[in-house]
């Protein structure tokens, strides 16, 4: 089969490489019929995690077709049609059974984590994958839901959920703040609303990602590039600063406005990769009462969200804004990576016709 192989910082290429194979009874290969780009495979290529060796297939989102199943997998056959969890899960260790399924202790890859395809074993961008624990790890889709709708659930809708909105301590009538509108801080827009959210203020330099932020939910909209954008926010909230301060691209100066808009007694919650240090100025957030969290998506709203989809609740679909297919990932990447110029959000890769 073809699959995109990371060789290293600033190197890919899509070549040919063996067919996965069953290797525990717990398994299930699964032919990708669709997948995407997320932005953690870009910090990926630039080298910020050390652990994807050269050699590795990258990526963790699809949908696809079971074509074969290990002895053990009971919940699933060939032939049915899957969402493939970006977070795997053995479901018997003590974390799994905490739904702390981020830190799964299975064997596959290195204990103590759950994101291990495109990390620590081949991933899915690619014609094939095998998944560990695929009774856990795959979600069957029911009728009507599009495979653009379905690959949104591998990763963005429950890591914008998960580690945003509740992580973040989203409740009923709160005015939240989102710094980033790409993907995932346009999916915790989209799903901020499920715990009340009633003013949601989206904050980014690109007009055009802000125009775009409207229709996944956002209130008002703040370019940082004013010289006012703080008072800007602040206004919207009587002076006092937002409840929750949702974080959602990974560099410092982003965490940072966070800290700047964030009231007494709220939370900062951090979902962007972070490629290096960020400095956390204790000596003053201590007397504020500020609540921070950050971490690796569960995923253990999934079947939730599906249902929600399913039922048109959630515009999953609107992330889809450029389709590729399969063969063509390297100008996928490209126009993934100059999303700014391209207005991408999520590049969406297909099985060619000529499959």
């Amino acid at each position: 089969m073809k699959a995109l192989v990371y060789d290293g910082p600033g190197a890919k290429a899509w070549k040919e490489v063996p067919d996965p194979v069953i290797a525990h009874p717990t398994d299930a290969i699964v032919r990708i019929d669709t997948t995407t780009i997320c932005g953690t495979d870009l910090h990926i290529l630039k080298g910020d995690v050390p652990a994807v060796v050269p050699g590795r297939i990258l990526g963790h989102e699809g949908v696809g077709t079971v074509t074969e199943v290990g002895s053990s997998v009971s919940g699933l056959k060939p032939g049915d049609r899957v969402i493939v969890s970006c977070i795997k899960s053995c479901g018997h260790c003590s974390n799994c059974r905490k739904q702390l399924f981020s830190h799964c202790l299975g064997d596959e890859g290195q204990p103590g984590t759950g994101w291990i395809f495109g990390h620590l074993i081949d991933g899915t961008q690619a014609e094939f994958v095998r998944v560990p624990y695929a009774d856990n790890s795959l979600h069957k889709l029911p009728e009507g839901v599009s495979d653009d709708e379905a690959v949104m659930l591998s990763d963005i809708l429950p890591t914008a959920f998960e580690i945003g909105v509740l992580d973040g301590r989203v409740a009923p009538g709160d005015i939240i703040a989102v710094v980033g509108a790409g993907p995932i801080g346009l999916a915790a827009m989209a799903t901020a609303g499920l715990c009340g959210a009633a003013t949601i203020i989206a904050i980014d330099p690109n007009d055009s990602r802000l125009a775009r932020a409207v229709d996944f939910g956002a209130t008002h909209t703040i370019n940082p590039t004013s010289a006012d954008w703080l008072s800007q926010a602040l206004a919207l909230t009587d002076g006092a600063g937002v409840d929750v301060a949702l974080e959602a691209v990974g560099i410092p100066e982003t965490f940072g406005m966070c800290l700047q808009l964030v009231r007494p007694g709220g939370n900062v919650a951090n979902i962007g990769v972070h490629g290096k240090p960020v400095e956390l100025p204790l000596q003053d957030l201590w007397i504020r009462n500020i609540n921070i969290s950050m971490g690796l998506v569960n995923t253990n709203t999934t079947p939730m969200l599906l249902r929600l989809v399913a039922q048109r609740k959630l515009p999953a679909g609107k992330f889809a804004t450029h389709h590729f297919s399969l063969e063509n990932i390297m100008d996928a990447y490209d126009t993934f990576s100059r999303a700014s110029e391209t207005e991408a959000l999520k590049v969406v890769l297909s099985r060619g016709a000529h499959e």
